[in-house]
């Protein structure tokens, strides 16, 4: 697998093979794989932590791959290349980092093996997936080894910053379903060990174990809380036309991640915030065919709801008889101009509104959209995260058509 990021400007003829970006293997610095060296990078509020790299060391596909996250970034490449679980092992680090237990988080932990992965003389399997943070405390790396034969658990994990190994933990006794954990003290002992779960992430446990006493103390605590908050607000998204044609029940507005309940949140969303949902007319007026005045949620007598187009004179058109690009597009729309009160997330709430940072991850962000849907949405994307509150990592087949569009990191997965 080799990978390369691309700037949107200049364009390469052969961008795959060419890189304005440097991206390091596994083991390179942080920094030097940070996508602020890219022109069209637009930089974020340093006071949202959020991450600026992805490193899929043994993943799937994957080995020892590592690639820039800027505030929108397109992984693109041919079928087969690793763009899928490039975005399932983000996601899978989000859910880690939000306190999930491993076995929830990798339901089929052998399809995370790379291939061709020999087993140890233990009959031991597995797979190693990081990222890196940036924020207040600067670049924080993160970076987990998961065991997935014979038994499911995390048997290694290791936060830096600085160069300074904040917490590492390794199992040490097969037998026991924990690891020994060594956590950066610099008081009266350089560290502290202790044992810790082997089915969840030591980083999201250290709040509870770690007293905050020493400057040492402090700055673990510090780092992983900064990991954790970069990590947590992450809504994963693959719209799904055939269930947003369907009437759906009333429930609680929140989007779910193929977006088929969309009328119950546009149900929600119409009420709530009006300039926010003129926004959300505005796009997909651009993006669908034929007149929009509006986009509601209609109740039936069974108390369903079946989401709309009004066309205007009395005329509307149901979900059920638009195209799978339409509802797609209508759906991504609505993602890009919502936040965490309204998607199917789980965001901090300890931590303050303009501290956070929504990632959406979209699979397949243009799959079956025509080239002005297309790019419609990724000037809608670009203009939201230049604000600071919402970041993008979406997966497409081409990326050719985005180099005209300022603010996008393009990185090329090669099979």
């Amino acid at each position: 697998m080799t990978v390369s990021a691309q700037a949107p400007q200049p364009h390469h003829p052969s961008a795959s093979a060419r890189s304005s970006e440097s991206v390091p293997p596994q083991g390179g610095s942080p920094e030097s794989a940070s996508p602020r060296t890219n022109p069209g990078y637009i930089e974020a509020s340093p006071d949202r932590p959020h991450l600026t790299e992805l490193r899929l060391s043994a993943f799937a596909t994957h080995r020892g791959t590592g690639f820039p996250l800027g505030p929108l970034t397109l992984l693109t490449g041919p079928s087969g290349c690793g763009k899928t679980s490039a975005l399932r092992a983000y996601e899978a680090l989000a859910r880690l980092g939000a306190g999930g237990e491993v076995g929830e988080v990798f339901p089929d932990p052998v399809s995370c093996v790379p291939e061709r992965a020999r087993p140890d003389a233990q009959r031991r399997r597995g797979f190693r997936i990081g990222c890196t943070a940036d924020g207040p405390e600067g670049p924080v790396r993160l970076d987990v080894a998961v065991q997935a034969e014979p038994e499911l658990r995390i048997v290694g994990e290791r936060l830096t910053s600085g160069g300074l190994v904040l917490l590492e933990t390794a199992l040490r006794d097969p037998a026991r379903r924990s690891v020994q954990a060594a956590w950066h003290t610099a008081g009266s002992s350089p560290v502290t060990r202790a044992p810790l779960p082997d089915d969840r992430l030591g980083t999201a446990l250290l709040p509870l174990r770690v007293a905050g006493k020493t400057d040492g103390q402090r700055q673990v605590l510090a780092a992983a809380e900064q990991m954790v908050v970069a990590l947590r607000s992450v809504f994963a998204c693959d719209p799904a036309p055939e269930r947003m044609r369907a009437a759906v029940p009333i429930g609680d507005g929140r989007l779910l991640r193929d977006c088929g309940n969309l009328a119950d949140v546009l149900w929600r969303t119409r009420a709530e915030c009006g300039r926010r949902h003129g926004q959300l007319v505005t796009a997909v007026r651009t993006g669908c065919a034929g007149p929009v005045l509006d986009l509601l949620a209609e109740p039936s007598s069974d108390g369903t709801l079946r989401a709309v187009l009004d066309r205007g004179d009395g005329l509307r058109t149901g979900f059920e008889r638009l195209g799978d690009g339409e509802l797609r597009y209508a759906a991504l729309a609505l993602v890009l101009l919502t936040g965490p009160g309204v998607l199917e997330v789980d965001p901090p709430g300890e931590v303050p509104a303009a501290m956070q940072t929504l990632t959406v991850l979209a699979d397949g962000l243009d799959r079956a959209v025509d080239v002005r849907q297309r790019a419609e949405l990724l000037r809608l994307a670009a203009r939201m995260c230049e604000r600071g509150h919402i970041r993008l990592v979406g997966a497409v087949s081409d990326a050719s058509w985005a180099t005209r569009i300022d603010g996008v990191t393009v990185v090329h997965l090669d099979p």
